[in-house]
């Protein structure tokens, strides 16, 4: 090879070798996902949790649909198959050694599987009758309710039913959704009022602290249960319920101010 031709080569490989160890190292997903797991098993950061529950949330979801389609129905709902699903894609993150190679998504389709195998036959054995959603309001109306005691009773009660209607304005709308969600901003059809509502919302929900918003987005953007997310956040099902009527106060506070 010519000396002028060798020397294109190696500045080729050069060029190659600085392409692969710079942006790729943040934008190539083997390479983010490696990095979730080192400042998750390190530096024991929050935020890599719930990513790389995000990440596999999809999975877990499948697996369980896939499941409640193969099972008789006998009182368990969609709902219960996927929470017991999550509970297993926990326990998988937390078990999971990213220094042993294997793949984290076959690391964790037995768990997930098994903890839903084994969540179905407790509803069966205890609580069949009672399905996801009931449970999912039952566990906000408590949250909501469990604030200070004094004060007006009607007060009490309107802070409730506030409290309950920007549940709703969140739940499944999209308005707290990733990137890859679908877009359920309002359309050019609906009120300016409700537009700037769901604007004063959104902005609300960013300014909110950690641990109140992981709980809200993970609550109603994503369906998860206050025991799910207490695994998931490392603290009781109760501090959950606290946490989560505290952020649904800040809500409401913001959008009583800004409104």
């Amino acid at each position: 090879m010519e000396p002028r031709a060798a020397g294109r080569a190696g500045q080729f490989q050069m060029n190659r070798a600085a392409a692969t160890t710079g942006l790729d190292i943040v934008v190539e997903p083997a390479r983010v996902e490696a990095s979730l797991w080192r400042r998750l098993r390190f530096e024991s950061e929050l935020l890599c949790r719930e990513q790389l529950f995000n990440r596999y949330r999809d999975l877990a979801r499948a697996i369980a649909r896939r499941q409640a389609r193969s099972r008789p129905d006998r009182g368990v709902e969609i709902g219960d198959f996927e929470q017991f699903a999550y509970e297993g894609l926990l326990q998988a993150i937390d078990r999971y050694d990213p220094l042993r190679g294997a793949p984290f998504a076959a690391f964790a389709r037995r768990r997930i599987a098994g903890s839903i195998a084994d969540g179905a036959a407790r509803m069966n054995e205890i609580d069949a009758q009672y399905g996801y959603r009931r449970r999912v309001e039952q566990e906000r109306v408590r949250s909501l309710g469990a604030g200070e005691s004094d004060g007006n009773a009607l007060d009490q009660l309107s802070a409730m039913a506030a409290g309950l209607a920007i549940g709703l304005m969140l739940e499944g709308t999209g308005l707290i959704g990733g990137a890859d969600r679908t877009d359920h901003r309002p359309n050019a059809y609906d009120s300016l009022a409700w537009r700037e509502l769901q604007s004063i919302l959104v902005r609300a929900v960013g300014d909110l602290p950690e641990r109140e918003a992981v709980i809200i987005r993970q609550h109603y953007e994503n369906g998860l249960s206050f025991t799910r997310i207490a695994q998931l956040i490392g603290v009781t099902k109760g501090r959950v319920s606290q946490l989560h009527r505290a952020a649904v106060e800040r809500l409401r506070a913001r959008i009583a101010a800004d409104g």
